[in-house]
């Protein structure tokens, strides 16, 4: 599966420069926008282009005009979970690809997702123990 993944502007650098090292394809948001555009101007954007969004804005689903951009666009939206370093987010992303692949091809856009980390348990046997995807929008 050929997909795009696009990081919001709150991923900061070090999150997108490690899903493109594992090679992955990543568009940066300071690539192609201001750096206080507004949510629903990028929103679009990936939405018509068909790309991934990425973002760790979990306030972005309760936002109604930004849910609003994200059915109107027909986006899919995956917002990473957790309180660790962006670097060790970003490493789990890539850990859990290729459930996000599979999740990705189940479900029709407009989506909402919640990509989370596995248990700090679980890290400790196994560091690269891939997380889980769940939909939040549509139920």
């Amino acid at each position: 599966m050929s997909v795009v993944f696009f990081t919001d502007r709150d991923l900061g650098n070090r999150f997108p420069d490690i899903l493109s090292a594992a090679g992955l394809r990543v568009e940066r948001h300071r690539d192609h926008f201001r750096p206080a555009s507004p949510d629903e101007e990028w929103l679009a954007a990936v939405g018509a282009r068909g790309w991934v969004a990425i973002t760790h804005d979990s306030r972005i689903r309760y936002k109604p005009n930004e849910l609003e951009a994200v059915i109107r666009n027909r986006v899919r939206l995956l917002v990473v979970v957790g309180k660790a370093p962006f670097p060790e987010l970003a490493r789990n992303f890539v850990a859990t690809v290729p459930r996000i692949h599979r999740f990705l091809a189940r479900h029709v856009p407009p989506l909402v997702a919640k990509v989370y980390r596995p248990s700090p348990s679980i890290i400790r046997i196994n560091a690269d123990a891939p997380g889980e995807v769940l939909l939040w929008y549509p139920r």
